[in-house]
Formats: structure tokens, C-alpha cells, sequence
């Protein structure tokens, strides 16, 4: 009797095909109304088991409802009625990123861009499963495409047009609500199946009991063999119903959890999308193969749900459809997959061991390391969020929700965000906050992605160029993948440090970072760079660079922040699919995040000064109203309101004496600093500040400045004279710092604001009267008498001539506190004062530097040693020559001539072992050499017997900088360098540069 039914519904089912509901579909409209076709708006509809927050159908699962989507904004491809809402368009991502998720996927229309190893297999898994089950999915495709046309009320015809999503992430959204529907469509009719099951359970319970009672009447137990095969025909269906909404339960559940799996156990850290091979590859297919066994599954319940509920019904008595055991092909492919996914985590495992051991950190390592180390920009973000009273989260968690910063985050094809905005308005903050939410989830033992970053500062010439960025970037990334350490070394070793700081370390650098970039071990990276108006050496070159990087490596996404700079502007465009987020552009966001500061900082003032409401409320609604959304502006106000001077009873007084805009407040400032008794002094210190070339300490700044004597050596008094200045400088750990970049450049008449640009200009006059040239020699001329009274042989008491640079200990107190500027940038400050008209300075000046060559030359090398600036040193005399004129006989510009090749002939010996300077470079340096005459008192009287040497310096003796390859030689004296003469050269970071070529303001 079943094989009959079997084959007449098997014929039945062939001749209606896809209209087999047309027959029914009066019934079912009756049976289920238009309303119960809407999808439900609360989790009352669906059964308790299923739980959609589990199913990865969103770009981030974490912030999934179990109500599915109602929104009156969502609407559906086109116009229908009494049709299920099905989500048709990609809804924006979460507020709150899920930062280091794989989970993420943006689509654009039917070229869906997926971002994540999960849902690329999904993808993969549907298009197969379209291949091989054509008929299925066609099916399936028309159900969807009628719920989002005509409603439920219409029949699937062979013609429906297919009009469901095309792209990954709409298909599975698509999905997953039609099955939510389903399931809540097919609900009451379920409940009835599981109170008929009840009863039959009831009734087959005590089947053997009755059949034995009525064995001995053959009527009898003919009827009831009748009834037995009806009753397992008709608890067919019963079992069916409660095994799919079971097995949908767990398929969905499942699907989760392999979405979940896949991306932690085949996360590829270089994100290649190339097709997969090897055991990865192996694995990726399994995966496929569980994918479109549960998508079948899924897709089959949907037909299911959407049949003629008579057809199902019929087919369900004779199990066409058997649920379980579809489940059960599930649970077997599940088991063979965690064999393999097993092997696959051991193998990966050790290889991941493997690969930490062979990239062990040498000494070599090390050394190499600690040569590229300019700054550990870890430490710059740390120093710059402590000393701006700490990051508040709600000055930047706006621009996490900003549609610009969510596409750069989320799709694979826009990897550079360029953010821009006028000074003050919390760039350095904001890049701050997206740094930790890039790097979170990170920890030093498990890091699944790069973030490497550089904060640009222009008053500090270790960080303020384009070299700087790249060393800094590198050494963040080498620290947090130490494996790309070879491609440093490949260069390093043939040069060692020089590679650095030579005239060619920029070029150098640019192909090692390049090398690392291309990588194919390298992890998805972010590269975030800070203040690229502050890179005032060579900025156009790391533009260029960026421009280049950001339009190749998929894998790679970068960061830049600057203030409104058409030239910077220019040169990004070059990238491909760049992205902006403009402050000024953004200013309601802006705003909101500037008055979240200035809650903050009045919450701080009212602790402090002990404010009542109405104090509070005046201050509070004054900076609100002429902040102009500038966090520097409302920081300056709040640090001059919590001064001792000012008391709560004149707090409204002195507040309202702030104008607003930046321009206008230093203005005001600059006029309460030239009224103030102290006026002179802090003008010479607000000079000076304004042009050395880093930032200095307390005890750096009595050199350099004319000093009352009474407080040259009282720290304290010290740190009050930078206080009087205003708020143009601040103190950090006894070092001296402008508050922002604005205000020097205010000082320097370079104001940003041109309203403000008469003020500046009037600053500048106000500050340098004789123009910089003047506070230039001044810095120079007690720099070279403060070393001339401090230097002397043995600083820090080493005594054993071969004592190692890298073992030595500043002592405390440090004989070198006072004149570690100055040992490092005189010459500097010599080249800058130079003014060809002033005679008298020069004569001079020449008099003052041969009598410091003359008798102090040999202790500054060993300062420069003691202070790790050998490098520095040997391009300083080199100015110094180049200054003086190749030609000029004078005795300076001999004795000059000589020491730059003595300092050239032992720099490597000097710089490993200060005290050498005295030994092997005095006893071996020529007999003819001027500074070996000048300080013959300094050779070790221990060795009595010295060794033969030259009259003079060797002819051949140079050095070529700027060369890692070959040099051609020609003739026996004469060589072959595309190396042009040097003359008025002055001193970079990166190397030697001559006066007129591009250099820094």
C-alpha cells in the first residue's frame, strides 16, 4: 500500500512540478491570512529553540536582535502588499565597531566586496550548490523572489522573475528571514501536528497490547492491522514536522558556529584570496562541502514552509522529505571534519612555533634593532595622551559611527583615510582612540594584525621627516612581527648603522618598507601617521609613498591625519579610492565631542577651585559658546583658569578676558606676557624655544638663555620662568614643550588663521627684534663657551679605556645635563647665524672655534660618544668645513680640514669605547696631524714604546657617503662618484644636505 501511494504521488508530484501549490492555494489563503505572512515583530512567533541573534546573516552578529527587521525604512525591491519584509538593501554597520572581527562584509549593489574568509566560503558554497541542485535552488529563489513581489498570495509560476540579491551578504539576510517567517507561518499548524502526535503516541503505546488481545478474532485483527498501517502513515507527517523544526534549530546553530570556526582556524594573515592549496586549501573545501549540506538543508525547509500544505503533507506520509536522516548526513560530515580541523590545528601549531624559534632575536638582531630605534612611538602616544590629561573616549568614538571611516574599516578596496582639519580641533586624540580600537584584541602573546603608527612633531627635528616616519613604522612592525626583521638586515649588514642616517637613507629605507609591505607573511596591517604638515623634511617624498603603498597591498590600510593642505590634498589624490573625513566638514560631531571636553574640564575646575553651580554654569556656557569646536582653545582657557592667581570669587572676571579662536588667544597672551616685569626674559626664552631643533630640558635651557644667577641651579625657580610664559610652553618630565604646534607657529608669524596673521607678525618682531639670525648666534656662541668650561677628559669616570658605549651609566647628577643640546646642534646654529655682511661676527666666531678645536676637540668626541652621537658629530665638522670654504688656509680651516678626517679615520673606534679617543686614535693617528699635536698631553703614558706612523693622512682617505654599491676608480687617485662637491651644507636627520635644496621652514 505505501510503494503505491509512493509512486502515485511521485507521478502526481513530476506532472504539477513548481504549481503544485495552485491546487491548494484557496485553502491556504484561508489557512494563512495576509497578516501572518508579515514577518513577526517580536519573538512570540518563533519558537523558543531558534534563536536568531546566533546566525550570521549581519556584517557583525554580536549586535543581532532575535526580532527581525520591521523597519518601515526597509522596503522591498518593489511595491508589494501583504508580502514578508525582506531586507534588501546592506543596513549600515554597527555604532560600535566590532574591532578586530574577520565577521565584517560591506556589499555595493551586485558587486558585493566581502571582507571575510567566512563569508567568502559561504558564497562559494551557494554558487555550488546552485550548480548541483539547480532545480532546488531555482525553487527556492522563486519563493523568495514572490515574497519580495506579489506576497503570498500569488503562485510560483515557471515565469517568476528572480529578483532576489545577487550579493553574499544580502543572500544570507534574505535567507535567514524567510525562514524566521516560515517558521512562524507554519507554527499553529505544527502545534496541531504535535497534539495529534500526543495522541497517537498514546494509542501506538499500547499497539502490541492489543494486538495480542484480539489474535484469536481474524475479523478483529484484520481491522486492526488496517488501523496500525494507517496510524504510522499519519504519524509520518507528525514526525517530520518536529523533526525539521528541531534540525532547522540546529543547522542555523551550526552555521554559526562554522562561520565562527572558519575565520580562526583558516584566517590567512596575509589575506590572500588566491585560491587555496594544501592542507589550508584541503580544509577550505570541507568546510564548503558543510556549508552546502546545511544551506540545503535550510533551502529545503523553505520550500517546505512555502509548498502547498496538502502536497507537504502527502509527501511527508511517505517521507519523500526525511528530515532526520538529512540531519544525520550532517552530524557525519561534522564528525570527519573535526578529524581533519584537528590535524590541520596541530600541524598549524607547530608551524607557528616553529616559525617564532627561527626568528629568535641574535645579538646581531638586536644591534640592528637598536640602530633603527629613532623613538619608540608606543611611548610618543603614551607621553601625548598623559600629558593632554588622557584620552576621553567621547572626544572620538563619534568618528567610529563616521560612514567614511566604516567603508575604509570594512571594505577591502579603500585603504587610505585621509583625516584633515584645522589646528586644535583633536586630530592627534582622534588618531589616538582609532588606534586602540584597531588594536584591540591584541595581546604580546597573540596578534592577529599590525598596528603600527608615527605622531609627527615639527619642534622636534628627531621626529619632524620623512626618514623618521619610516624608521619609526619599521621598528613598531618589526617589534610586533619580528619576522620581516631580514629585509632590514639585508641592507644593515653591509652598512651597519650608516644605513640610518647616510645621505641615501631615505631611498634605502623606502625599498626596505616596501620589502616588508609586499611580504607574504606579513598580517593585515594598520599604518596610521599623525601630523603630516609636521613632517617638514621631505614630506612630498612620504606622500608620494603613501600615494603609491596604499593603491597596492590589499591587506595593508593606512591612516593620515594633517591640517587643510591643498598640497597634501594634491598628492593623495594620486592613491586609488582614497577616503576623507574633513573636522570642519563633520562639525556637529565635532561639537558634541568638544563639549563632552569641556564637561570634563569643568568637572576638573570645579573640584579644584571649589566652584558652586552658578560658577560652574557660567564657565561651562562661556567656553561652550566660544570654543568655535577647538579642543586646544577650551584645554589653554581651562589650564590659565586653574592657575593660583585666579580665585573663584574673579573667575567670571578673568574668563571673559579670552576671545575666542586660537589666533585671538595667543594674541592676548603674547600682550599679557610683554606687560608682565618679566617680560624680557621670557621673550629670550620664548625665542629660543621657538628655534632649536627639539625640545629641551630645564637645565638645557640655562645654556642657551642669559639667566639670573641666582636661579641657574634652582629647578623649581626654573620651571616657575617657563610658567610666566604664558601658555605658549609647557613642562613635561623637565623638558620643555609648546603646547601645540599653532602657537609656535604663531610666534614665528606663520600663523594658521590669516584674521590672525597681523598679530603673528607682530609676535615674531616682538620675539626676534634682530631677527632669528641673531638669537642663532647666541644660541651658538654659549654653547660653544658652555662646553668649553664643562667638557673634560673622562666625564663619567669611566677610567678603563676600553669601558663599552653600551654599558655605560649616566651618572646623577649628569656632568653632561647642561650641554647635551649643545654638543649636538652648535654647528648647527653656527651655519644658521652665518650672515656673509657681518665681519666683526665672523672674526669672531673664527676665534672662538679654534680655540674650542684646539683644546677641547677630543673631549667633545667623547661627549658625543657618551651621548650615542658619533653620527651626528662627523656630519657637524663636516658643515663646519664646508662652511669654512675648501680653499681657505686659514689655521682654523687647516685645523677644521684635520679633525674631520680624524673623526673619520676612528669614529667607529671612538664610538664603541669613548675613552679609545685618547688611546688607539691618538697613538695611531699620523705624526703630522694637528690634533694629535694639539693634545699629545692626552697619550697613555703607560705605553713607552709607540708604534711607527704616517707623516700624514693617508690621500685616499674618504668617505663616500650616500654609496651602499661600488664605486668606480680610474685612475690610481682619483675615483669616480656620482657624489657632487658639497658646499654650505647643512645637517639633516637623514644625511648631508646642501643650503637651497628643499629643507625644513
Amino acid at each position: 500500500m505505501r510503494r503505491r501511494l509512493r509512486s502515485s504521488f511521485q507521478t502526481h508530484f513530476k506532472r504539477h512540478g513548481n504549481t503544485e501549490d495552485r491546487e491548494g492555494s484557496k485553502d491556504q489563503e484561508q489557512a494563512c491570512p495576509a497578516s501572518l505572512l508579515e514577518l513577526p515583530t517580536s519573538t512570540q512567533h518563533i519558537p523558543a529553540t531558534l534563536s536568531t541573534s546566533s546566525l550570521p546573516f549581519t556584517a557583525a552578529p554580536a549586535t543581532v536582535s532575535t526580532d527581525v527587521e520591521t523597519s518601515a525604512s526597509q522596503l522591498p525591491l518593489a511595491p508589494a502588499t501583504s508580502s514578508i519584509n525582506i531586507e534588501t538593501s546592506t543596513p549600515r554597520p554597527p555604532a560600535t565597531p566590532a574591532t578586530g572581527s574577520a565577521d565584517r562584509e560591506t556589499s555595493a549593489g551586485a558587486n558585493d566586496t566581502t571582507t571575510s574568509l567566512p563569508a567568502r566560503l559561504w558564497e562559494r558554497a551557494y554558487n555550488e550548490l546552485k550548480q548541483e541542485e539547480v532545480k532546488l535552488v531555482d525553487a527556492y529563489e522563486k519563493i523568495l523572489s514572490r515574497q519580495l513581489q506579489n506576497g503570498s498570495n500569488s503562485m510560483v509560476l515557471e515565469s517568476q522573475p528572480n529578483i532576489s540579491a545577487q550579493n553574499n551578504s544580502d543572500r544570507r539576510r534574505q535567507m535567514i528571514q524567510l525562514i524566521n517567517a516560515g517558521l512562524a507561518k507554519t507554527e499553529r499548524e505544527a502545534k496541531v501536528k504535535e497534539s495529534c502526535g500526543e495522541v497517537m503516541d498514546v494509542i501506538l503505546s499500547v499497539k502490541n497490547i492489543i494486538s495480542a488481545a484480539i489474535q484469536a478474532v481474524p475479523q478483529a485483527a484484520f481491522a486492526w492491522t488496517g488501523i496500525c498501517i494507517a496510524l504510522e502513515i499519519f504519524i509520518n507527517p507528525i514526525k517530520a514536522t518536529k523533526a525539521n523544526r528541531e534540525g532547522i534549530d540546529y543547522v542555523v546553530k551550526r552555521m554559526k558556529w562554522y562561520w565562527s570556526l572558519s575565520n580562526s582556524l583558516l584566517k590567512d594573515p596575509t589575506n590572500n584570496i588566491s585560491e587555496p592549496s594544501g592542507m589550508k586549501g584541503q580544509l577550505e573545501n570541507y568546510i564548503v562541502s558543510l556549508y552546502k549540506a546545511l544551506l540545503s538543508y535550510q533551502i529545503k525547509s523553505v520550500y517546505a514552509y512555502y509548498r502547498n500544505p496538502g502536497l507537504v503533507f502527502l509527501r511527508d506520509m511517505i517521507t519523500l522529505d526525511d528530515w532526520k536522516a538529512d540531519l544525520g548526513a550532517i552530524q557525519d560530515a561534522e564528525k570527519r571534519f573535526d578529524t581533519d580541523a584537528q590535524t590541520y590545528t596541530t600541524w598549524k601549531g607547530t608551524s607557528h612555533l616553529e616559525q617564532l624559534v627561527s626568528y629568535a632575536m641574535s645579538e646581531k638582531d638586536q644591534q640592528c634593532l637598536k640602530h633603527l630605534r629613532l623613538t619608540d612611538p608606543r611611548d610618543d602616544k603614551v607621553r601625548i595622551e598623559r600629558t593632554k590629561g588622557g584620552l576621553l573616549q567621547d572626544s572620538y568614538r563619534w568618528v567610529l559611527n563616521n560612514a567614511d571611516f566604516q567603508q575604509w574599516r570594512d571594505d577591502l578596496q579603500h585603504r587610505l583615510l585621509w583625516i584633515k582639519g584645522d589646528p586644535g580641533k583633536g586630530k592627534t586624540m582622534l588618531l589616538c582612540g582609532i588606534i586602540n580600537e584597531l588594536d584591540q584584541g591584541n595581546t604580546a602573546n597573540a596578534r592577529y594584525c599590525n598596528v603600527a603608527y608615527f605622531f609627527c612633531q615639527a619642534t622636534d627635528s628627531r621626529i619632524n621627516n620623512a626618514t623618521a616616519v619610516l624608521r619609526g613604522l619599521i621598528y613598531v612592525l618589526i617589534e610586533q612581527q619580528p619576522c620581516v626583521l631580514p629585509h632590514v638586515r639585508k641592507k644593515y649588514d653591509h652598512t651597519d648603522e650608516n644605513l640610518f642616517i647616510d645621505a641615501n637613507a631615505w631611498d634605502a629605507l623606502s625599498e626596505i618598507f616596501t620589502d616588508i609591505l609586499q611580504d607574504p607573511s606579513l598580517r593585515t596591517t594598520y599604518l596610521v601617521i599623525d601630523a603630516l604638515d609636521e613632517c617638514v623634511e621631505d614630506r612630498s617624498q612620504l606622500l608620494d609613498l603613501i600615494a603609491q603603498q596604499s593603491s597596492k597591498s590589499s591587506r595593508v590600510k593606512w591612516i593620515v591625519s594633517s591640517r587643510n593642505s591643498p598640497q597634501i590634498e594634491e598628492q593623495l589624490e594620486i592613491a586609488t579610492a582614497n577616503l576623507k573625513v574633513s573636522l570642519e566638514l563633520n562639525a556637529e560631531s565635532v561639537a558634541a565631542a568638544v563639549n563632552a571636553f569641556i564637561l570634563y574640564k569643568v568637572n576638573q575646575l570645579e573640584g579644584l577651585k571649589k566652584y558652586n553651580l552658578t560658577t560652574k554654569k557660567v564657565v561651562q556656557d562661556y567656553l561652550r559658546s566660544n570654543a568655535q569646536d577647538t579642543f586646544l582653545w577650551v584645554a589653554l582657557v581651562c589650564l590659565a583658569l586653574a592657575g593660583p592667581e585666579v580665585k573663584k570669587w574673579n573667575t567670571e572676571e578673568i574668563l571673559r578676558k579670552f576671545p575666542p579662536g586660537l589666533d585671538a588667544l595667543y594674541a592676548r597672551m603674547k600682550q599679557d606676557i610683554s606687560l608682565s616685569y618679566h617680560s624680557d626674559l621670557c621673550k629670550r626664552v620664548l625665542a629660543v624655544a621657538a628655534i632649536v631643533r627639539r625640545p629641551i630640558s630645564v637645565q638645557e635651557l640655562t645654556t642657551l638663555v642669559e639667566m639670573p644667577n641666582i636661579i641657574c641651579d634652582d629647578l623649581e625657580s626654573l620651571e616657575e620662568i617657563i610658567r610666566l610664559c604664558g601658555s605658549f610652553l609647557t613642562i613635561r618630565e623637565r623638558t620643555i614643550y609648546f603646547v601645540h604646534q599653532s602657537a609656535k607657529d604663531f610666534l614665528l608669524g606663520n600663523a594658521f588663521d590669516k584674521a590672525g596673521n597681523q598679530a603673528s607678525q607682530e609676535a615674531f618682531s616682538w620675539i626676534f627684534p634682530s631677527g632669528k639670525e641673531d638669537v642663532n648666534y647666541t644660541i651658538f656662541s654659549r654653547s660653544l663657551k658652555a662646553m668649553s668650561i664643562v667638557l673634560r677628559r673622562d666625564m663619567y669616570d669611566l677610567s678603563a679605556p676600553g669601558f663599552p658605549s653600551d654599558k655605560v651609566q649616566v651618572p646623577d647628577p649628569d656632568p653632561l645635563a647642561t650641554v647635551r643640546y649643545s654638543c649636538v646642534y652648535w654647528v648647527d646654529h653656527l651655519c644658521d647665524s652665518a650672515s656673509g655682511t657681518n665681519t666683526k661676527r665672523h672674526l669672531l666666531w673664527d676665534e672662538a672655534i679654534y680655540t674650542f678645536l684646539k683644546t677641547k676637540y677630543l673631549y667633545w668626541l667623547e661627549a658625543l660618544s657618551l651621548l650615542q652621537a658619533m653620527s651626528e658629530g662627523v656630519i657637524a665638522i663636516r658643515q663646519l668645513e664646508g662652511l669654512l670654504g675648501g680653499n681657505n688656509l686659514s689655521q682654523l680651516s687647516k685645523l677644521v680640514q684635520d679633525a674631520y678626517r680624524f673623526t673619520l679615520f676612528y669614529k667607529s673606534i671612538i664610538e664603541q669605547a669613548p675613552l679609545q679617543a685618547y688611546i688607539l686614535a691618538l697613538i695611531f693617528a699620523p705624526s703630522g696631524s694637528l690634533i694629535k699635536r694639539n693634545f699629545r698631553a692626552e697619550e697613555p703614558k703607560w705605553i713607552r714604546t709607540k708604534p711607527a706612523v704616517e707623516l700624514d693622512w693617508d690621500a685616499c682617505l674618504q668617505t663616500l657617503e650616500g654609496h651602499s654599491g661600488s664605486v668606480t676608480s680610474w685612475h690610481s687617485r682619483l675615483m669616480a662618484s656620482g657624489l657632487r662637491p658639497v658646499r654650505g651644507i647643512r645637517r639633516s636627520r637623514s644625511g648631508i644636505r646642501r643650503r637651497g635644496a628643499a629643507s625644513r621652514p
